[in-house]
């Protein structure tokens, strides 16, 4: 129930700007959990202001140079031909979005891919409003 929720919000955050707002709602506080068999963290979707923000360009998860974020083109979670990467358009193992321990949608470019919403998209919506 909660994966179609995220998939229709995410639908009508295109529509307007008070969806948008809701998708940030929904996600904020939420952890990312990569689906390889360590079931890696790769950080928060929280405040850009917090250490393991995945928005903290300066911190381990948001640092675009370190290969275990999801932002490092050269990482197994951010490339795009990893099959655990968030920026794998063809994906069928993409970070998973976990919120109060339960999974309520994927961290992915892959468009095919229900319930997810993809790592740049995510950036431009909610970026500077968490």
């Amino acid at each position: 129930m909660k994966e179609f929720f995220l998939l229709t919000i995410i639908s009508l955050a295109v529509i307007s700007k008070a969806s948008a707002e809701e998708v940030c709602s929904l996600v904020n506080g939420s952890v990312l959990i990569a689906q390889d068999a360590q079931s890696t963290y790769l950080g928060k979707i929280v405040s850009p202001y917090q250490s393991d923000s995945i928005f903290n360009e300066y911190g381990v998860y948001g640092n675009e140079y370190n290969i275990g974020s999801i932002w490092s083109e050269y990482g197994t979670f951010g490339n795009e031909y990893s099959n655990y990467s968030a920026s794998n358009s063809y994906t069928t193992s993409p970070p998973m979005i976990i919120k109060n321990k339960q999974v309520i949608g994927y961290l992915s470019a892959n468009k095919s891919m229900r319930a997810s919403i993809s790592p740049s998209v995510l950036k431009a919506l909610c970026k500077d409003k968490l």
